[in-house]
């Protein structure tokens, strides 16, 4: 196909990978005022973004190595966050339970009450003892565990919370470029020159900063460049997740602690399901990425070992696996490698290439606003730093009033039913409506494909959120494939490829 370059394709910022912190310095850099743009390979956080343990967490294992730094951070922000996007982002109750053969209780305490220092002023829960004998929490607990401590941090829909940073970005004029792979990159005259391939096109964008946020492939822009001494060396981490049936009937989660010194994590999930992760093992660029067979005995094993329920890989009915490029360092252990972020800027002929490397979820927004603001700083501009106070789409709503507006949905929504409505707040927040429109029965929104995923809600996804294919609606739009049956998933996909909607990535049809 003819290359072409685009005039409407000359940027000042670009960026490559559309993972959250890329995703993230788009949705700031554009809110500024920069003409910015994005693409990724896949589908806008496809890889490690949402394939985390889905925490927004200062980190307390991260204690054990003194990255007190980055947990007062992580904490700072997790309160910020939980009131930017309430219908993504919620409180979970966490359970760490005790007993003789782990470490000593006091130990624990005294981790737990530095960690509520750290956090400062916050609405959320401070560390209490709990006795697990007498309270519901411990009914699904070995019996050996008698005692133990409940702390509150938050939970956050990952891959969403991705894709809602792309829409924002949008909406302030940015353009974001999906399934477009980053095929060469050179400098000249003062500008990067990115050539990029897309399902249909190809084409180049012309750019005065070019940042690289591409995780796991962040050397891969230096062999584009053919520059090797923009390569640093990174520590990539697989990190395993198991979904397994619901193992207990409450809200809250828990974080146990393993003879190897590891952590995981056992959290109630999508209503009907319990998340058991995550593991940390080494990996090597080109090896698949999917969580083995040893990983699944692993999870299973550890949460065995709490639980008076043994679990088996028999009751595994999901499993998926992330990579983490993490700062190398071989003198550490990998599950105490540090997850902190840092930068590396380089200039030359004019052209400007600011490079990310390691960083959490929880820091994403931190990040994104350091990195454009060193930008900013390097170019001589006056631009304000906003994220701190700017909901994301269909998070202007208080925390406390989630179940009202739930409620509200279902008056006048009156064919949804308590699951259904809360799915969709959850998903679309007070933007549900304009999924929803003026249906006044089921059958407005157009065929069922199951587990209600309508018509309407995928048009919508399809339309409004960047969907290309069935992967991209049920496990990151949704968690609908937990639920949809193998002739279900195969109907959906049918129906997607019959669409062929998109003619571009800004032709866009309305779901009316």
């Amino acid at each position: 196909m003819k290359k072409k370059t685009l005039d409407e394709n000359d940027f000042d910022i670009f960026v490559i990978g559309g993972g959250v912190n890329g995703a993230g310095i788009l949705r700031d850099a554009a809110g500024r005022g920069y003409k910015c743009g994005l693409a990724d390979m896949g589908d806008f956080g496809s890889a490690t973004s949402s394939s985390s343990t889905k925490l927004f967490h200062g980190g307390l294992r991260y204690l054990e190595s003194y990255q007190f730094r980055l947990v007062k951070e992580s904490l700072r922000e997790r309160d910020l966050l939980l009131n930017l996007m309430p219908h993504i982002s919620w409180p979970v109750k966490f359970i760490l339970p005790h007993n003789k053969n782990l470490r000593p209780y006091w130990i624990l305490r005294l981790g737990l009450y530095i960690y509520d220092l750290l956090a400062g002023s916050t609405k959320l829960s401070k560390s209490v003892g709990i006795n697990l004998r007498n309270n519901t929490v411990g009914s699904c607990l070995d019996k050996s565990y008698t005692r133990g401590l409940a702390y509150t941090d938050c939970w956050v829909e990952d891959s969403r919370l991705v894709l809602l940073n792309i829409l924002d970005a949008e909406k302030k004029g940015a353009k974001a470029f999906s399934y477009s792979r980053v095929t060469n990159v050179q400098r000249k005259n003062g500008h990067w020159l990115v050539s990029i391939k897309s399902k249909d096109r190809s084409f180049e964008v012309k750019t005065k900063v070019l940042i690289n946020t591409m995780g796991p492939w962040v050397n891969s822009l230096s062999q584009l460049e053919k520059n090797k001494n923009n390569q640093v060396m990174v520590r990539l981490i697989k990190g395993s997740h198991i979904v397994v049936k619901k193992l207990f009937n409450h809200d809250s989660a828990y974080i146990f602690q393993g003879k190897d010194g590891r952590i995981i994590f056992s959290i109630p999930y999508e209503n009907d399901f319990t998340l058991i992760g995550t593991t940390e093992v080494e990996h090597k660029m080109g090896n698949e990425v999917k969580c083995s067979d040893e990983e699944k005995d692993y999870l299973c094993n550890f949460a065995s070992g709490y639980f008076q329920k043994k679990i088996t890989e028999k009751d595994i009915v999901w499993d998926y696996s992330g990579v983490r490029a993490l700062y190398e360092n071989k003198n550490v252990e990998a599950r105490n490698a540090s997850r902190d972020y840092s930068f590396q800027i380089e200039e030359k002929e004019g052209a400007v290439l600011l490079t990310v490397y390691g960083g959490k979820i929880t820091t994403y927004r931190k990040l994104a606003e350091k990195a454009v603001s060193k930008i900013t700083a390097l170019l001589n501009l006056k631009r304000k730093e906003w994220t701190a106070t700017k909901h994301l789409p269909g998070g202007d709503f208080k925390l406390e009033d989630k179940e009202k507006l739930i409620v509200g949905l279902l008056k006048k929504y009156k064919f949804l039913n308590r699951d259904w409505a809360e799915r969709l707040f959850k998903t679309f927040g007070t933007d549900v409506e304009k999924v929803l429109g003026k249906a006044k029965a089921k059958k407005d929104l157009g065929r069922n494909f199951g587990s209600d995923l309508t018509e309407r809600e995928v048009l919508w996804y399809i339309n409004q959120e960047h969907a290309e294919c069935v992967e991209d609606l049920i496990w990151r739009r949704s968690k609908l494939g937990l639920r949809l049956s193998s002739k279900q998933v195969r109907e959906l996909n049918s129906y997607i490829k019959k669409l062929n909607l998109r003619k571009s990535y800004y032709e866009l049809r309305s779901c009316d």
